[in-house]
């Protein structure tokens, strides 16, 4: 009988600890926030300003992607599209940390459309690898297959063979 209880305080035990694993899991993915605001700047290609209800401005940093700098090829482009996709509409930002910067990461959504995921299909934004660990597995899905599609299509940038990606462009300019 005293195995017994002890197997059955064992199997409780471990249940309980499994339960506070899977609550603390659980809370790390739920700490993500939403912010919603109408797009009053367009920085480039990856990055907007937005104003809330109460007039607070945000300067969002789009997760997942980067496009070329204003003044490399493709950078004018790149900012006219998000322009066209987003200024002076509402938008909804999901997001759950800021860069060095302390500009918001986040992914943008309008009228239902993942914005990221527009500018990569549109071949105006490369899928920035480096930080895919701060997307969800769907999300790194959706990018790659947008790049694959744009570059298939010679969408945008990968119209030209000698477009630079801007964090190589970045450094080249030091």
């Amino acid at each position: 009988m005293t195995l017994k209880k002890d197997v059955e305080s064992i199997i409780i035990l471990y249940m309980r600890y499994f339960f506070l694993i899977f609550l603390l899991i659980f809370s790390l993915f739920s700490c993500a926030e939403e912010l919603v605001g109408k797009v009053v700047k367009v920085s480039d290609g990856d990055t907007i300003t937005i104003r809330d209800q109460n007039n607070q401005k945000y300067k969002i940093r789009m997760m997942g992607i980067d496009a070329p700098e204003s003044h490399q090829t493709f950078g004018d482009i790149s900012a006219q599209s998000l322009i066209e996709l987003v200024f002076d509409k509402e938008v909804v930002v999901h997001w759950d940390k800021r860069d060095k910067y302390y500009r918001i990461l986040g992914k943008v959504i309008v009228d239902g459309k993942d914005v990221n995921y527009e500018q990569l299909k549109r071949g105006l934004a490369w899928y920035y690898k480096q930080y895919e660990k701060d997307l969800s597995i769907d999300d790194r899905e959706k990018y790659t297959e947008a790049e694959v599609l744009a570059k298939n299509y010679n969408e945008g940038l990968w119209s030209d063979p000698k477009s630079i990606p801007p964090w190589i462009f970045r450094h080249q300019k030091k």
